[in-house]
């Protein structure tokens, strides 16, 4: 306490509210050391005469004081001023008395009362409840109940491979789930003993919606074989299962860019995936053929172009390279936050000194090349060229 510090209610308010927020959890489970006395700031004699006024205004208000906690004053005999009776500290003894004097009584009597259901459900996941506040003590009871509801038929069917909307919970669908996925993701770690910030569908053994790929088929032949369609968006099971002659596939992390490509002979076009490049190690015919990527050129583009090839090994670079960025300098933009790996093992060595110059910011500060800047016949032009190389696949 800093001497000539004085503290009014609110003043102490705002002390006990900060120790309030970061022991809210501990109390709730019973812990803390109680009685809990906060002290007024007594003042000294010395402190009194200069500022007599202001002490004079502090003891009366806490003598006129009834609210919650106990008030403790204390007899100072000083030689100037004679006795005087102070206030010395506000005592409380525990807290549902904090509570109330904060305002909180309703909030702390809500979050007892729910965090007991939950302890009569499942004993052990007390602790872990106690430190989701907000579940307990603001929201709405029907979303508490239903989030009981959810837990408890999850931790009977820990493996049911329903898809989220098939959960049989009234009121729980996608959008819910969604809305709060960290609060029940935690709660289900800590009632299965699962890893805290645990994936949600896996730690509920629920079905995740496959992943789902857009593509074009840039050959007439190709959208023959397909009914005429061209521009296909489908699950990934359905498009590993495809069979086509196709001689060469590309990959662009821009939808627009994907959009605009021309027809070329026995090719297809994925595109707008972005860092979510997993899905396409589990399609067996892209292992057998040519596969290009084409990205921004930028450290994020480069790291997607690294993780692609941990599934796809044979994946070419194109418009990637450091004359096309010096060649369209006029066009460049920056990167609001780069790439965080020092280095990335699968960029061949061109690729890699691209991304090392990037960073280090060899022709300045985060400089990117978004793909779509680049001129489209300079563009066009490449993609061409890239069906007459000869890329080693094995």
């Amino acid at each position: 306490m800093a001497k000539g510090l004085l503290l009014d209610r609110g003043a102490l308010a705002s002390r006990l509210e900060k120790r309030f927020l970061r022991d809210r959890a501990e109390w709730l489970t019973g812990g803390g050391t109680w009685p809990l006395q906060l002290p007024l700031g007594v003042p000294t004699e010395a402190e009194a005469q200069v500022r007599l006024a202001e002490v004079d205004r502090w003891q009366r208000a806490w003598r006129d004081w009834s609210g919650p906690g106990t008030l403790v004053w204390i007899e100072r005999c000083w030689p100037r001023l004679g006795t005087q009776r102070l206030p010395q500290a506000l005592g409380f003894d525990g807290p549902r008395q904090v509570a109330a004097f904060l305002g909180r009584n309703d909030e702390w009597q809500q979050a007892e009362a729910r965090l007991g259901a939950v302890r009569e459900r499942w004993p052990a996941a007390a602790s872990l409840a106690a430190r989701h506040w907000p579940v307990l003590a603001e929201w709405p009871e029907a979303e508490f109940e239903r989030l009981l509801a959810l837990l408890d038929w999850l931790v009977r069917h820990p493996d049911s491979g329903l898809l989220p909307r098939q959960l049989p919970v009234p009121g729980v669908d996608g959008k819910w789930l969604e809305r709060h996925r960290r609060v029940i993701a935690a709660w289900l770690a800590g009632l299965g003993g699962g890893e805290a910030g645990g994936d949600l569908i896996e730690l509920a053994g629920l079905r995740r919606p496959p992943a789902r790929l857009r593509l074009r088929l840039l050959d007439p032949r190709l959208r023959a074989a397909c009914g005429g369609l061209g521009d296909i968006e489908a699950p990934l099971p359905e498009i590993a299962r495809l069979e086509l002659p196709v001689r060469c596939a590309f990959i662009v992390e821009n939808l627009q860019t994907g959009l605009a490509f021309d027809d070329l002979p026995g090719s297809l076009v994925f595109m707008q995936q972005g860092y979510d490049v997993a899905a396409f190690g589990d399609i067996p015919w892209l292992r057998e053929i040519p596969v290009f990527y084409w990205g921004d050129i930028d450290t994020h583009g480069l790291a997607i172009l690294d993780r692609l090839r941990a599934h796809l090994p044979q994946v070419r670079s194109l418009l990637m390279d450091e004359a096309t960025l010096l060649a369209f300098r006029g066009l460049w933009g920056h990167e609001p936050r780069q790439a965080a790996p020092e280095r990335l093992d699968r960029l061949r060595p061109d690729e890699a000194r691209l991304y090392r110059d990037l960073r280090r910011g060899r022709w300045g500060p985060a400089v990117r090349l978004e793909q779509e800047r680049i001129a489209w016949p300079h563009a066009a032009e490449r993609l061409r060229a890239a069906l007459n190389l000869r890329v080693d696949i094995s």
